[in-house]
């Protein structure tokens, strides 16, 4: 009997498996979401779009972004991760979940129990401005003047928990300073503060902030990458501004809810990594200052939790201080 039971296990794995190949192989049958937990026209967004477009285009059904904003993008990761586990519910996110794994302890989710990594997109630099009016022309300056008036200087975000925010603690923590965080409700308003001078500082994409820039409506310290960006080629990184070891980026990537298919996942991560590779997504996204990253799941799987321990470290500085 046990012989038989056993035999029948096998067959029924078997027959789950053909099951689960077939379904992979004719995936996708109807149109895919892409659910995006941030506000249209931000990085997350334009890239959604971009590699929904090529996706559309290599694998014969639509992929449909949806905006699901609210929380700091809980609220749209809470949707991918009790969507049904069929691949046609996926999260564009970025180094804000993993942040938000230590920030917001109240969420119904945990990232790496309820989602499974599918690929990373891209990664790119941020860069640290100041309204003009600011008495510093340095980054070494702005840190000086920071430490004359602790909590006197504040810092504009687009809310609790993004990658500007943390990449300001983070700023912050190995500055030796003390800013106040202003959070905004998004990019835009927290751009509009700076540049109108309610707000000293804040940290932002390149490519969003470098107009801003050319036009002297602020004034670029450091970019946050180890090298210098080639958007503001000029403008030195914050560590050979004089603050070693600081490395801060905002990264895009795709998740799909737990139980998915391997199957699927595997052939999602190949239409991606393809599609990040073609010339002319590499050649837009350079002239935006971001970097294609091309991963298996299993690399991205630990790339994010070595990024959910790295924010943890910063969110327990800022606990501190508070």
């Amino acid at each position: 009997m046990t012989g038989l039971r056993h035999a029948l296990a096998l067959v029924a794995a078997l027959l789950i498996g053909t099951i689960t190949d077939l379904r992979a192989e004719d995936y996708p049958a109807r149109p895919v979401r892409i659910v995006v937990p941030f506000g249209p026209g931000g990085p997350a967004d334009v890239v959604a779009r971009q590699i929904g477009s090529i996706l559309q285009e290599n694998l014969g059904q639509p992929f449909v972004v949806e905006n699901r904003t609210g929380a700091g993008g809980v609220i749209g990761t809470l949707e991918v991760a009790k969507a049904p586990p069929d691949g046609y519910t996926l999260l564009m996110m970025s180094n804000t979940q993993t942040a938000n794994e230590s920030l917001v302890p109240q969420r119904k989710y945990e990232l790496m129990r309820d989602l499974t990594p599918i690929a990373p997109l891209n990664s790119s630099d941020l860069v640290i401005v100041i309204h003009p009016a600011v008495p510093a022309k340095t980054l070494q300056e702005f840190i000086a003047l920071a430490k004359s008036q602790p909590g006197k200087l504040n810092y504009a975000s687009s809310g609790q928990g993004t990658p500007y925010h943390m990449a300001g603690e983070l700023f912050k923590a190995m500055a030796g300073i003390d800013l106040v965080h202003v959070p905004y409700r998004n990019s835009g308003e927290a751009r509009s503060g700076v540049i109108g001078g309610q707000v000293q500082m804040m940290i932002d994409a390149v490519p969003a902030m470098a107009p801003n820039i050319a036009e002297n409506q602020v004034r670029a310290l450091a970019t946050t990458g180890t090298t210098r960006s080639n958007v503001l080629s000029a403008v030195p990184t914050v560590i050979e501004a004089g603050v070693g070891g600081y490395e801060a980026t905002i990264w895009l990537g795709l998740m799909a809810p737990a139980g998915t298919p391997k199957p699927i996942i595997d052939k999602l991560n190949k239409a991606v990594n393809a599609a990040i590779k073609r010339p002319d997504v590499e050649k837009l996204w350079a002239m935006q200052g971001a970097v294609p990253m091309a991963m298996t799941p299993e690399q991205f799987d630990k790339y994010l939790r070595d990024d959910i321990v790295k924010w943890a470290d910063v969110v327990k500085r800022l606990d501190k201080t508070q």
